[in-house]
């Protein structure tokens, strides 16, 4: 029988990405989150049905849908946010969850859950790959928010006996993200063409880049699983510095344009993020896209969208 999926926030990048594979895999794809769309736009972004709502019990206790698998993506995403809005920032995230685990508990759901936390959980670590069993050390609201996430899935996975597969997800990007370092930085380059363009840090910070493609891929392998807890990192497992990556955006974009830093590090950022990514590749999944070539597929995407005429 076809099995179907619940995938909340799926209005936002990743879940409009885990939406696609999944039902690239014949899962019947429900979607919660906030857009107005109808249902052949739903269905373009791979959702057999849509839900208008936020994630709360209320709005769930309407879905008439017996559930194998929940994919968890609603909640904020943004480290600014959460440092301006920190009690939003635990409304959406925290609370959020926590409905979501009283309907699976109430529901007496047989459904495995599936959280893409984030690396926030690790807080501030040294230059070094960092693996699952690193201290949980967060630096920002953002991070405690998604720490205090997971131990309620924990929670709830040893007292109700709900499988959960929790992904600590690193920088994910790929076409159709429109925030955070690719999108700013594509946008800095265009504009400053024949100048510079100056960006926070040193340049020296690292990071680990994982396609939106392999991160849906890594959450069908976790669905695969039969773990009734599993903790895995998901990365390409390479570590990469911002300056490299920004010049192999230049480069993509073709923009003549010279890459400088002001040297300060912004509140909540990290220096170091680099993944040991041993739990996930141990699943028979691994890292397919390099980055050279991700960032090509995202610089060609992004002057398409910015020079596409406005309906």
């Amino acid at each position: 029988m076809r099995k179907t999926v619940l995938i909340t926030g799926g209005y936002g990048f990743l879940g409009r990405a885990v939406a696609r594979k999944l039902r690239q895999q014949d899962y019947r794809v429900v979607g919660l989150g906030r857009g107005r769309w109808g249902q052949e736009e739903a269905l373009a972004h791979g959702f057999d049905s849509w839900l208008d709502a936020s994630v709360s019990l209320s709005s769930l206790m309407t879905l008439q849908e017996n559930l194998d698998l929940v994919v968890h993506c609603g909640g904020n995403g943004s480290v600014g946010y959460s440092l301006e809005h920190p009690l939003q920032d635990f409304e959406k995230t925290v609370t959020g969850t926590m409905e979501l685990l009283e309907y699976l508990r109430v529901t007496k759901s047989r459904a495995q859950l599936i959280y893409p936390s984030s690396a926030g959980v690790y807080g501030a670590k040294d230059d070094a790959p960092i693996s699952v069993s690193a201290a949980m050390t967060p630096i920002s609201p953002y991070g405690y928010h998604k720490r205090i996430v997971e131990e309620l899935l924990e929670s709830y996975s040893r007292s109700f006996g709900i499988r959960v597969g929790i992904i600590r997800f690193f920088s994910i990007y790929g076409p159709g993200l429109t925030k955070q370092l690719l999108w700013d930085a594509s946008a800095k380059l265009r504009a400053a063409a024949g100048g510079s363009a100056t960006f926070w840090g040193t340049g020296e910070e690292t990071r680990d880049w994982i396609s939106s493609d392999d991160a849906a891929e890594l959450v069908l392998a976790v669905a695969r699983s039969d773990r009734d807890f599993l903790v895995v990192n998901g990365a390409s497992g390479q570590r990469t510095t911002v300056q490299q990556v920004l010049e192999m955006l230049k480069r993509a974009l073709d923009a003549n344009t010279e890459v400088r830093f002001n040297g300060t590090v912004r509140e909540g950022d990290p220096r170091f993020y680099h993944a040991d990514i041993t739990e996930a590749l141990a699943l028979g999944w691994k890292p397919a896209l390099p980055l050279t070539e991700g960032i090509e597929h995202y610089a060609r995407w992004y002057v398409a969208h910015e020079e596409a005429p406005l309906d």
